[in-house]
């Protein structure tokens, strides 16, 4: 018979103390019904630093040395990292078959593109999106940079390795998976000319001076993240995003996901495939940097 798991008990008051310090931190935000989830996911850190309750480990958040060190590991028990290649596949044929070719005449000068996918947990959606813009076969010579970003370390290692098992391709075609991957031991690896357009970072989307080393982006997705935060750290992500965007550059959400509520700084634009979200592209009247941001986020900036 197996031991049933010691969980900590975690009161009402020190559980909204973790929630709002979490919220704080990373954005992801926790309601009243998912107390136990803490309770029993957190428990195990408790223990860990043989500390007496929750009380003394939201202390340690708070004042403890290993206080980052301990916040990459909630980060890790907490985050769901659930992702496959080729997901959302309608998006994905906008991004290859019109976005693609939109950038290419738009940066036919500089021939640089930078696209940022934004919690790209595994890898599975940059290396995906290195595929498509290696099946156009028309970008020799460019600069082409695809940044993944998450601020789960432990997904990011993974990532980094690029090796994957048979579940991460339930919805990808043979033809990548032959032309794209290694067969080695029972995983597929990634090919070295799709690892090479990708970098992966750690990166905390709350944080905004660290946003701010991302650079500007032609193209930025981030699916099936923003459904984790509350209004405010919605608000807060979607704001950095159009700060790092170019001029008509596009915002790709998840399905499930929308700016209603949050902002209306972007337009929505209509492809062949799908629906994405667009910085408007620069107005023809000359108009100052500080008058654009409050006419499109009001006086709060």
């Amino acid at each position: 018979m197996f031991e049933r798991e010691e969980i900590v008990p975690l009161s009402d008051d020190v559980f909204r103390l973790l929630r709002d310090f979490i919220k704080d931190y990373c954005g992801m935000y926790f309601d009243d019904n998912s107390k136990y989830l803490l309770e029993k996911r957190l428990s195990k850190r408790v223990k860990s630093h043989h500390l007496k309750d929750f009380r003394d480990y939201y202390r340690l958040l708070l004042y403890d040395r290993r206080r980052d060190e301990e916040l990459s590991f909630i980060v890790d028990v907490l985050t769901v990292n659930e992702t496959y290649f080729f997901r959302e596949i309608s998006q994905l044929k906008t991004l290859g078959e019109e976005i693609l070719p939109e950038l290419k005449n738009a940066n036919r000068e500089s021939k640089k593109i930078r696209i940022w996918s934004a919690g790209c947990s595994t890898g599975e959606e940059p290396y995906t999106i290195a595929m498509l813009v290696l099946e156009q076969g028309s970008f020799l010579g460019w600069d082409i940079e695809i940044v993944g970003s998450d601020i789960n370390q432990r997904v990011l290692q993974h990532a980094r390795r690029g090796m994957y098992r048979k579940n991460s391709f339930r919805t990808t075609e043979e033809h990548y998976m032959e032309k794209y991957f290694t067969y080695e031991n029972n995983l597929y690896k990634i090919n070295n000319n799709v690892r090479q357009l990708v970098n992966f970072s750690c990166l905390n989307l709350l944080d905004p001076f660290k946003v701010k080393f991302v650079g500007e982006m032609d193209v930025i997705l981030c699916r099936n993240v923003l459904i984790y935060f509350d209004s405010e750290a919605r608000k807060k992500a979607i704001r950095s995003f159009y700060e790092r965007l170019s001029s008509g550059g596009y915002l790709l959400l998840g399905h499930a996901e929308s700016l209603m509520n949050i902002s209306t700084a972007f337009m929505l634009k209509h492809f062949k495939h799908d629906m994405v979200y667009q910085k408007p592209p620069k107005l023809a009247v000359s108009m100052s940097q500080d008058s654009l941001m409050k006419m499109v986020w009001g006086n709060k900036i």
